[in-house]
């Protein structure tokens, strides 16, 4: 994974049998992929002030093990093709490493004012990032 996060299990997270529930996990990847967008140097205001904003498009889980509480390492990896979005994959792991979830999205960026993707939204995130890399994007040219 390009970026690597440690997310603290709440009480809250947990279900009556003391796993980490569904709705948790999906916090987690929000969390997660929100953390390396502002650590690739992006600012949220940013993004706004251009009138673009980021959307989930679809977003699958794949539980693997269970997870009871603790911490939980969420990394996040950005794959980029050459259509109006783009795919984050992310993996959930405990301390000991185990590997105890997956989740993938689509992703797109959205022109506030009309109301559509943009067209090669990788090329919009690269100009505003100082470190593109963590976003799985070359660095800006010139």
């Amino acid at each position: 994974m390009t970026f690597r996060v440690t997310i603290a299990v709440r009480a809250d997270d947990l279900d009556v049998n003391g796993h980490v529930r569904g709705p948790a996990y999906l916090a987690y990847a929000d969390h997660a992929r929100w953390t390396c967008v502002q650590a690739a140097g992006i600012d949220p205001a940013e993004l706004t002030a251009r009138r673009i904003g980021p959307v989930n498009l679809e977003t699958s889980v794949r539980f693997r093990r269970e997870l009871r509480g603790g911490e939980v390492e969420v990394g996040c990896e950005f794959h980029w093709g050459t259509g109006k979005t783009s795919r984050v994959t992310q993996e959930f792991r405990a301390p000991d490493g185990t590997l105890v979830a997956e989740v993938e999205s689509v992703s797109g960026l959205l022109d506030l004012d009309r109301r559509r993707l943009v067209a090669d939204p990788g090329s919009y995130w690269r100009e505003l990032a100082a470190r593109p890399e963590l976003l799985g994007l070359e660095p800006k040219t010139g």
